[in-house]
């Protein structure tokens, strides 16, 4: 084989990840939980002027329902410490209950919280609260980036909270219910300037209609993956299982790529495009690069999806 994932990995070098995302993420968690809790409260109250959260869907809602009603009841101090523990991520039954839940019900528990602490029945912030000025120093950073770049931001640091899933032994994994596929009538099809390589298109067909299964038959059976800011995932269990989990309903929008022939009748790919989330406004879309490795036989070998530095990278293709 003329490629390994880790090899796969170094094709189109000249492609600019961001780097502004990951680092003050960094800088977000080495923050004191009491600091962290402020900034995300700061943050999202300071977002929402721009930038519309959707309201979580009941399906979410209900995994996390037994949860947030403990939350509920409890006394301030309680439930400060119930946040606390999740910044910490301190080993606790409602931190293990959380790291078992999906992306999307991280997100729906933490809106529920948001709402819940701005009518009064969750302990909020303080209004004279002050931030540490690390912690300012990190709000400021993250009113600096582009939306995308600050919607990323804050969904990593609250997404990572509570053990980690793969600290939960035999603990089943909850996500939301498995949805149909849109119809294949009612899929829009994709034009992307310089492609019409059909695995390549396929792959962004089936992704915007949740068709997973058809998604990951378009995979080498130990192809790989390489999402945002973290190591490749290998095989195509581990694959599937971040499609089903992380990637429902969300809106692919290529818009160019180049093809390049490689060793051995490889063919790799470049794409770049935007993505939109379901949880936030159709104008916020985050800039993103799909770099594919296909096989001999038109099989996707490796992707990797980078957030880029810049609207400008989306026009770099050459090596």
């Amino acid at each position: 084989m003329p490629f390994s994932i880790e090899s796969a990995r170094k094709i189109f070098p000249e492609t600019a990840p961001d780097e502004a995302v990951p680092a003050t993420i960094a800088r977000f968690n080495q923050l004191s939980a009491e600091d962290q809790l402020a900034l995300i409260w700061f943050a999202y109250k300071e977002m929402g002027k721009a930038i519309t959260i959707a309201a979580p869907g009941a399906a979410n809602m209900a995994f996390a329902e037994l949860t947030l009603q403990k939350i509920y009841q409890m006394n301030s101090t309680e439930q400060t410490q119930v946040m606390c523990d999740l910044v910490n991520r301190v080993d606790t039954e409602i931190s293990r209950t959380y790291g078992s839940w999906s992306p999307n019900i991280k997100l729906g528990f933490w809106y529920q919280l948001g709402v819940w602490m701005d009518q009064g029945f969750v302990a909020p912030i303080p209004d004279n609260y002050q931030l540490s000025a690390n912690a300012s120093s990190v709000l400021q950073a993250i009113r600096q980036l582009q939306k995308g770049q600050q919607i990323t931001v804050l969904r990593n640091t609250v997404v990572n909270m509570g053990v980690d899933s793969a600290n939960l032994g035999n603990t089943k994994r909850v996500t939301e219910p498995v949805e149909a596929p849109k119809e294949k009538s009612q899929r829009e099809p994709v034009n992307i300037e310089g492609i019409s390589n059909p695995t390549i298109l396929s792959y962004m067909i089936h992704l915007n209609a949740n068709d997973f299964d058809a998604l990951i038959e378009l995979f080498e059976e130990d192809g790989g993956l390489q999402p945002p800011f973290r190591k490749p995932l290998v095989g195509k269990d581990q694959i599937y299982q971040f499609f089903f989990e992380e990637c429902k309903n969300l809106k692919l929008l290529p818009e160019r790529g180049v093809s390049e022939p490689a060793d051995d009748g490889y063919t790799q790919i470049k794409v770049t495009g935007k993505v939109q989330s379901p949880w936030f406004g159709a104008e916020i879309g985050m800039n993103v690069a799909w770099r594919f490795l296909l096989n001999d036989k038109n099989k996707i070998f490796f992707v990797a999806i980078d957030l880029l530095a810049s609207p400008k990278e989306l026009m770099k293709f050459a090596k």
